[in-house]
């Protein structure tokens, strides 16, 4: 049994317009169900999107400190 097979809880339909027969209410649940299974087939992330814990930490260097300007800059 796949997923798209799997039974699934009361469903709800509600039409706002038109009578559909259960024939077209049937055809279109089937659609649904189909479009939304091979969905979630392709929504999986790859596993070459994987970053690891450091990489995720990881910051860039800091840039050199001006060793010219000195000490005196302050003019609180």
């Amino acid at each position: 049994m796949t997923d798209a097979d799997a039974p699934v809880g009361d469903i709800t339909i509600d039409v706002h317009r038109g009578a559909p027969s259960d024939d077209e209410l049937a055809a279109l649940l089937a659609v649904v169900s189909e479009a939304y299974a091979v969905e979630a087939a392709h929504a999986t992330v790859s596993d070459d999107a994987v970053r690891t814990a450091w990489s995720v930490t990881q910051r860039g260097l800091r840039t050199p400190l001006r060793r010219e300007l000195g000490w005196g800059r302050f003019s609180g």
